[in-house]
């Protein structure tokens, strides 16, 4: 099990620090993270870029899979479908809830539904974790 500090911690050095995902729960088979809607990750028309709703998205299937994951064990996403449903915008904070649908042996599932400040349903966001053997 991995400490949502320390996951933090990793992620602020990467692509979803720079997005700026915050994680806010962190559980074998739940992740929760939040995110500003920042005009660096905005269409012109001032709304959430459709690839940051995907690379936040993505980012919480990742860490569920790495929650996941037995020593010697890494992770990447081999597939992933998304589904626009409303815009998030610019200054609002976006929450994103992942469950697990499956967490099997080589691949995991999971499924993110992205909410925006009013509480309504962005995106849904489905993908497959290819569990390795680490390098």
């Amino acid at each position: 099990m991995h400490d949502i500090a320390a996951l933090q911690k990793l992620l602020d050095t990467l692509f979803p620090g720079l997005m700026g995902l915050k994680l806010a729960e962190l559980a074998p088979d739940r992740v929760v993270a939040q995110m500003v809607v920042r005009a660096d990750l905005c269409t012109a028309g001032g709304i959430l870029h459709g690839g940051a709703f995907m690379a936040f998205a993505d980012t919480l299937g990742a860490v569920g899979t790495i929650v996941n994951l037995g020593e010697g064990l890494r992770t990447t996403t081999t597939d992933s479908s998304t589904k626009f449903i409303a815009g998030a915008k610019l200054g609002s904070t976006v929450t994103g809830t992942c469950v697990a649908l499956h967490r099997g042996r080589t691949t995991h599932v999971w499924q993110t539904s992205v909410t925006n400040a009013e509480g309504k349903l962005c995106a849904v966001v489905t993908q497959t974790q290819l569990v390795l053997q680490a390098a």
